[in-house]
């Protein structure tokens, strides 16, 4: 299991020079991936995006390329000749027309627009790319590694939260038979201080038990609570390694659900011993519900 954060950094060297990614995982509902490539590099996005998708399914991952070109890939600075000297044509024009001498310095000059042209040599995409993903993999790979690392912590943590639900779940299922017990003890109780105890219908009591016992019967609840306990376990046993899918939305399903069930078991139940377990597990759900917001 992988968490939504984590940092991984790649470098790779070959032909058309260094490539540095460095890669930022946050958390999102969804997968978002911000890509900021040198401007020769641009065309190759959606490779690049396509690359890191493969292991990263949920979270907003920023993505910084830096490339320093070697040999041919080396970018040449060219001046316009034609240009510059059109500048200061131009320049000395002026200064006939307002009858004042104006001079064209080397810094002004190469401040002016398209006297200095940066050429990008023409590199093979293949050439590019295949240094490239060198790097962005390995990056990926450091980012993957963090997550795991991050998910395992998450995971020991739920596992424990999730056996004090159980065992929560446990003690209200066993004191349930209780509940319906105790009622008909302080109904008869009751009718006993009214002073006519002989003048019960047995029969009538009999079923104004068993009305109180449909009402406040929890056996749904605690099977469909156990149910969604099981899965969730299922999910936290059943993933792992660095191809493991996102479980991240299920575990936020299954809490919710849980967090239903909890509800109407508390409403029906009408038993204080029942009502503070139900509030240990209320507690639980809200801490688990924002860990499973981490998770991939």
């Amino acid at each position: 299991m992988r968490s939504m954060t984590g940092y991984g950094r790649g470098e790779a060297e070959g032909p058309a020079g260094r490539f540095t990614a460095e890669l930022r995982a946050v958390n999102h509902r969804y997968a978002e991936i911000v890509l900021r490539l040198p401007r020769p590099l641009v065309a190759l996005e959606d490779d690049a995006r396509r690359l890191i998708q493969e292991e990263v399914r949920r979270g907003r991952v920023e993505v910084a390329v830096d490339w320093r070109p070697a040999g041919a890939a080396r970018p040449r600075i060219l001046v316009d000749r034609e240009l510059a000297l059109a500048y200061d044509s131009a320049l000395r024009e002026l200064s006939d027309v307002i009858g004042r001498k104006l001079e064209l310095t080397a810094d002004i000059l190469l401040r002016l627009p398209d006297v200095l042209i940066v050429d990008q040599p023409d590199i093979p995409k293949d050439l590019v790319w295949g240094t490239l993903s060198e790097a962005l993999r390995a990056a990926v790979s450091a980012l993957v590694a963090m997550r795991e690392r991050e998910g395992a912590a998450l995971a020991a943590d739920l596992g424990e939260r999730l056996g004090r639900i159980e065992e929560a779940v446990g003690e209200i299922a066993g004191r349930a038979p209780a509940v319906v017990e105790e009622y008909r003890r302080r109904l008869e109780q009751r009718l006993g201080q009214l002073g006519a105890p002989g003048l019960v219908d047995p029969a009538r009591l009999a079923q104004e038990v068993a009305l109180f016992a449909e009402r406040a019967d929890i056996t749904e609840e605690i099977v469909r609570l156990r149910s969604h306990l099981d899965q969730f376990r299922r999910l936290l046993a059943g993933v792992g390694g660095p191809r493991s899918e996102p479980v991240g939305r299920q575990m936020d399903f299954l809490v919710q659900e849980m967090g239903r069930e909890i509800g109407t078991l508390g409403a029906k139940a009408q038993d204080l011993a029942i009502a503070g377990r139900v509030l240990a597990v209320r507690t639980e759900l809200e801490k688990i519900r924002e860990q499973v917001q981490n998770i991939e």
